[in-house]
C-alpha cells in the first residue's frame, strides 16, 4: 500500500481503519445482501445506521437531550442562509464577528437576504492573524444570536474560548474543528459542521440546534433549509446523504474505540505541538498566527518568497507530502492536521521542513 500523508483542508484524510472497515462492507452490509449505497433510506437496516450514528455523535459530544441533531446536506455554506432564515425572527437582528473568510462569507449571505444584521469585531485589517475578543457590551441586547467561525480553516486560527453572549444564541460554524476536542454544547444555540474536513468525506452537512430555537423559521423559506422540518423528520424529509453518514458513523464509533474526545484532543495537542515547537525554534519560515489564536488543526506557514512557497509544495508533494499548498486567498503553505493525521506524518513534514530550509537558502 502507497498512501500519502494528505495535509488537505478538505476532503482530508480519513482514518486508515475507517476506510478498511467501509471497505471490508462495501459490496455487503452486515446480512442485509446489499451496499449501504443501495439501501432505501426507509429500510429497517439504513435507520439502524443513522439512529446509531446520532448516538454515537450524541455520546461522543455529550449533547444535552434538549438538542436536535440533523444529518443534512448543502455544505457548511448552504447554513450561511439557514442559520438566518431559522433565527432572525426572535427579534430582527443578528450579530456576526468576522474572523476569516468563511465567517465573512456568512456575514454576507445574512445581508444579502436583506436582515438587520451587524459586524460587531473583525480582524480583517490584521490579516485575520488572531480572533477577536468577544465581550458581552459589543453584543446588541436585542440581537436574535451571534454568529462566529469557531475554527478558520484558511488562516490557522481558532476561539481559545466559548464567547459569553448570555442569553443571546451563540450560533457557531465548527467545520474545521468538530469533534477533535471536547466542547461544552449546552453553550451554544446551534452548532453546524460540514463533514468532510475531520469527520467523513464530502456531502454532509450536521447541524446541532437547541430545541427551543426551532420556532422562528421565516414562514415563506424554503422547506429543505427549515431546521424544524428537518427535526420532525428525523434528517429524512427527502433522501440524506446515506453513505456519507454511514462513513461518519465509522468515525464516531473510531473515536469512541479509543477512549473519546479527551483522548483525541490529547493526540491533537501532542502533533501540533510537533509542528509549532519547531516554527517557534527556526527562522527560515515564518508562521503568522498570533499564539494565544492558533489552531490545532490548520498550521500556516510561509517563507517570504513566493516562489520558494511554490517550490515547497511541488517538492513536499513529491516526497508524499500531499496538499500542503495554501488557500488561492493567502498563498503560503497550510498544513491541516485532522484527527486522521497520525503523528508520523506531522513529524515527517517537520524532517521535510528542515532539508528544505538546508537546500534553499533565502537570499
Amino acid at each position: 500500500m502507497n498512501r500519502v500523508y494528505n495535509f488537505s483542508a478538505g476532503p482530508s484524510m480519513l482514518p486508515l481503519e475507517v476506510l478498511e472497515k467501509a471497505a471490508s462492507e462495501l459490496v455487503c452490509y452486515g446480512e442485509c445482501g446489499m451496499s449501504v449505497m443501495e439501501m432505501s433510506h426507509r429500510s429497517p437496516d439504513y435507520e439502524a445506521i443513522i439512529n446509531d450514528a446520532e448516538k454515537m455523535l450524541r455520546d461522543l459530544m455529550n449533547i444535552p437531550d434538549n438538542y436536535k441533531v440533523l444529518f443534512l446536506q448543502g455544505g457548511a455554506s448552504t447554513q450561511f442562509a439557514a442559520v438566518p432564515l431559522n433565527l432572525i425572527k426572535r427579534t430582527g437582528k443578528a450579530d456576526y464577528v468576522v474572523s476569516g473568510q468563511f465567517s465573512g462569507k456568512a456575514f454576507k449571505e445574512a445581508q444579502k437576504l436583506g436582515y438587520d444584521v451587524k459586524c460587531i469585531a473583525t480582524t480583517k485589517d490584521d490579516n485575520f492573524d488572531h480572533v477577536p475578543v468577544i465581550t458581552k457590551d459589543m453584543i446588541r441586547p436585542d440581537a436574535s444570536y451571534v454568529h462566529i467561525c469557531f475554527n478558520n480553516t484558511i488562516y490557522g486560527t481558532k476561539y481559545g474560548y466559548i464567547p459569553d453572549t448570555g442569553d443571546i444564541p451563540l450560533v457557531a460554524d465548527m467545520s474545521s474543528c468538530i469533534i477533535s476536542e471536547p466542547v461544552d454544547v449546552s453553550k451554544f444555540g446551534v452548532i453546524y459542521a460540514g463533514a468532510q474536513k475531520n469527520m467523513a468525506p464530502a456531502g454532509l452537512t450536521l447541524v446541532i440546534v437547541r430545541e427551543d430555537l426551532l420556532d422562528y423559521a421565516e414562514e415563506k423559506m424554503p422547506t429543505m433549509l427549515e431546521w424544524k422540518t428537518m427535526a420532525e423528520n428525523g434528517s429524512m424529509y427527502n433522501t440524506p446523504p446515506c453513505y456519507t453518514i454511514y462513513m461518519a458513523k465509522l468515525v464516531y464509533e473510531w473515536i469512541l474505540d479509543m477512549g473519546g474526545l479527551e483522548v483525541m484532543k490529547a493526540r491533537n495537542v501532542e502533533k501540533a505541538a510537533v509542528l509549532y515547537d519547531y516554527l517557534d525554534n527556526q527562522n527560515y519560515y515564518i508562521a503568522p498566527v498570533k499564539k494565544d489564536s492558533r489552531s490545532m488543526m490548520n498550521v500556516t506557514f510561509v517563507t517570504g518568497d513566493a516562489d520558494l512557497d511554490k517550490k515547497f509544495a511541488s517538492e513536499a508533494a513529491k516526497a508524499g507530502l500531499k496538499n500542503l499548498k495554501g488557500h488561492r486567498s493567502v498563498g503560503g503553505m497550510r498544513a491541516s492536521i485532522y484527527n486522521a493525521m497520525p503523528r508520523a506524518g506531522v513529524e515527517k513534514l517537520v524532517e521535510f521542513m528542515k532539508a528544505f530550509a538546508e537546500a534553499n537558502p533565502k537570499n
